[in-house]
């Protein structure tokens, strides 16, 4: 039963009374206290976070990240965005990485160490190994005479005033701000490799923008014989049936050469009928729309989508760069690749 203020919540053991507006207050007061830990970071940043910066542009191996606890899922998060935006990246646990898998970094390797206090000791058991490998130490810390911070090569402030946890406990602000940091470090790095949208769909082929941005028409058109298509002498009945056979609600016109001169259409069957043409005795080319819209094999399936709903149309003919017919494509195909 909810009213403007209350609202009761019923778990296995008990009836919990919320008040909403102290937790729609404090709710607000937690995500302030985070933003505001957010702006004083911004406002703070020098020349070492732009060190830090120019440090991974130079890499020539990966980016490690590393943290124990709560930092090591920030750390997690972090090495996902670099890896995503162009820059080789993994996460590697402190205390795994004791145990075998330090085997897995190089000279050539930048580690990004997290620890909000800078003396985990997890993370510190590494250090003197990491320096031995020769590879370089950027450290994410709250505290800047913390022992990490000192042995780092260059050491980032992750510091906050405030934890906005009521209690004062729960890493809340001091994570916040270290993914925030992470997330700087790795879209300037971005940034400045001139990584595109392009590049960023090469790593989520997966995804809605990998689909949209490596899907080409070539890969989704029907071809051969999947192709509806007749010549310009044909009749209105040698079309139709070309079109029930092929199933995509068109079938094409062609010259001597292979290119089109037409389309003829599910819709162009219905205006035929309405004119009263006699559908077994007419040509294709009496009824056909001359001039069809057609896309390049190389083009993105995207294009296709924007095509189509410009012109209102639910299919195109496909051609190469002499203009010859290669295939055809319709909406169906484009919703069951997704792209749509």
């Amino acid at each position: 039963m909810t009213s403007s203020f209350n609202k009761r919540l019923v778990n296995k053991d008990q009836s919990v009374l919320v008040n909403q507006q102290h937790t729609l207050s404090l709710a607000q007061e937690i995500l302030q206290l985070e933003a505001g830990e957010i702006d004083a970071l911004a406002k703070r940043l020098d020349h070492h976070f732009s060190d830090a910066v120019a440090l991974i542009l130079q890499c020539r191996g990966r980016v490690v990240v590393s943290g124990m606890g709560k930092s090591g899922h920030i750390g997690g998060k972090i090495a996902s965005t670099f890896a995503s935006t162009g820059t080789p990246a993994f996460f590697m646990h402190p205390a795994e990485a004791s145990h075998g898998d330090l085997g897995m970094i190089t000279a050539g390797d930048i580690v990004i160490a997290l620890s909000n206090s800078g003396e985990s000791d997890e993370i510190l058991a590494i250090v003197p190994p990491l320096k031995r490998l020769g590879a370089s130490i950027i450290a994410i810390t709250g505290n800047d005479a913390s022992s990490l911070a000192k042995a780092a090569d260059i050491h980032l402030s992750a510091h906050v005033t405030k934890e906005a946890c009521p209690l004062g406990l729960a890493p809340t602000s001091s994570t916040t701000v270290a993914l925030a940091l992470g997330d700087a470090l790795a879209l300037c790095v971005l940034d400045l490799r001139d990584f595109t949208a392009e590049d960023f769909a090469r790593s989520h082929p997966g995804g809605s923008l990998g689909r949209r941005l490596l899907v080409h028409v070539s890969d989704l058109m029907r071809t051969g014989d999947g192709t509806p298509q007749v010549a310009a002498n044909a009749t209105l009945a040698e079309g139709l049936l070309e079109m029930s056979r092929k199933g995509l609600g068109l079938t094409a016109i062609v010259d001597a050469t292979n290119k089109p001169i037409g389309i003829f259409t599910d819709g162009d069957l219905r205006r035929a009928f309405e004119r009263n043409i006699n559908i077994m005795g007419a040509r294709i080319c009496d009824v056909m729309h001359a001039n069809p819209t057609t896309i390049h094999q190389d083009q993105l399936a995207i294009v296709a989508v924007e095509i189509m709903e410009q012109r209102k149309v639910n299919g195109l003919l496909v051609i190469n760069e002499a203009g010859v017919l290669v295939g055809a494509l319709n909406m169906h195909d484009l919703l069951l690749a997704k792209v749509v």
